[in-house]
């Protein structure tokens, strides 16, 4: 859901107000959001939901408020973790970015070199498709790859990771596309599960592993991890539990059905706190800017900028905004039992974060108007 002008929850107005005070000095505490998201959650009839606002690389609010679990006393904190499903997409981005500066990969590198081993196999569609592409879902891998035998495959087998993701990427290249390579947007996690599988081939490692040494680590996500938070049984009542999309039924973290097969990791499979989160959004802000950054300021240009004839770039929807001060950068991640968004505006040097612990249209609901609303509150605040 892209808001135009942003939306705010007539309950939570009152809330609201009261925090519309100008931000304090840079060595003051964050603003406490937790007042302001309270009567969206009730409104929406979710678990939880937490906000974060992000202003010139600094975490100016902050604020979580509801249960880990429905049907539990234990409240959310704002260091507690959440799913970001296809927000990972734009990590997976970013870490190819990293070995492309690095030599290892190349944005031209194309499907038959990074796999040479699967050439004969390979539907001939897919041999020239380029890194680019399938980052920026121009690639032609089909949208629903749930529907094919495979999707049962790997809940059946539960085997390796990689043993999973080999298997579901020979699979896919096997297959002919849903569309001709590079003529239509399809929005495809398969398509991203190719890319970090060809991280996987650049870099020797597995896609986890390179994702915590070149996303996690250097930016200080010390909370980053994959699938669930809490997924360890021993951390499972530390952290919140995903809901299905009415809000009924919450599974464990540490069952198997709480999250998708591990083997689409690239495309899905991240969980972090809301600060983490927030440093990975502030190097994407800053652009590159900075002395010594994480990236080139080049790079980053190709990461924010949207092949032709759509919106998506890699990994992020670039489209405009008057609150923004013109182009913004926004995404959304579900996998039917968390929904979360992402808005940043580089040109005001600004972004909101929220997520909930709930998947479903009452979750994207919900937390659109909590966008809408921490928007509206950077505004009347500045």
């Amino acid at each position: 859901m892209l808001p135009g002008r942003p939306r705010r929850s007539a309950a939570a107005i009152g809330a609201l107000l009261l925090l519309a005070a100008p931000v304090g000095a840079e060595d003051e505490p964050p603003v406490d959001l937790s007042a302001a998201l309270e009567p969206i959650r009730v409104e929406h009839r979710l678990p939880a939901l937490a906000g974060l606002v992000l202003q010139k690389g600094e975490v100016i609010a902050l604020g979580a408020t509801g249960v880990r679990r429905r049907g539990s006393r234990t409240p959310v904190s704002v260091d507690d973790s959440w799913h970001l499903a296809s927000c990972t997409k734009a990590m997976t981005a970013t870490l190819a970015a990293r070995l492309v500066e690095r030599g290892d990969l190349r944005w031209d590198t194309r499907v038959e070199e990074a796999f040479p081993d699967l050439r004969d196999g390979m539907s001939p569609d897919y041999r020239p498709v380029r890194l680019t592409a399938l980052l920026g879902h121009r690639a032609g891998v089909p949208g629903d790859i749930t529907r094919f035998p495979i999707w049962s495959w790997l809940w059946s087998n539960r085997g390796s990771t990689a043993q999973e993701r080999a298997e579901l990427v020979a699979t896919l290249l096997g297959m002919k596309p849903e569309a001709k390579p590079g003529t239509r947007h399809i929005y495809s996690n398969g398509g991203y599960t190719i890319a970090g599988a060809m991280t996987e081939r650049a870099a020797g490692e597995s896609w986890e592993a390179l994702m915590r040494r070149e996303v996690f680590e250097p930016l200080g996500m010390g909370s980053a991890g994959f699938g669930p938070p809490g997924a360890d049984p021993a951390d499972a009542d530390t952290q919140p539990w995903g809901h299905s999309d009415q809000g009924r039924r919450a599974l464990r973290p540490d069952d198997p059905r709480a999250d998708n097969p591990a083997a689409i990791g690239p495309a899905n499979a991240v969980h972090v706190s809301l600060r983490d989160w927030a440093r990975f959004v502030a190097v994407h802000m800053d652009g590159g800017r900075a002395a010594g950054g994480y990236l080139r300021e080049e790079t980053f240009r190709v990461l924010h900028t949207p092949l032709d004839g759509q919106d998506y770039a890699l990994g992020w929807i670039a489209t405009d905004r008057p609150w923004g001060g013109g182009r913004v950068l926004t995404h959304a991640g579900s996998n039917t039992m968390w929904y979360v968004v992402v808005w940043m505006a580089p040109m005001r040097d600004f972004a909101v974060l929220v997520a909930t612990n709930q998947g479903g249209d009452r979750a994207a609901r919900g937390t659109d108007a909590a966008v809408g609303a921490l928007i509206h509150w950077n505004q009347d605040s500045r």
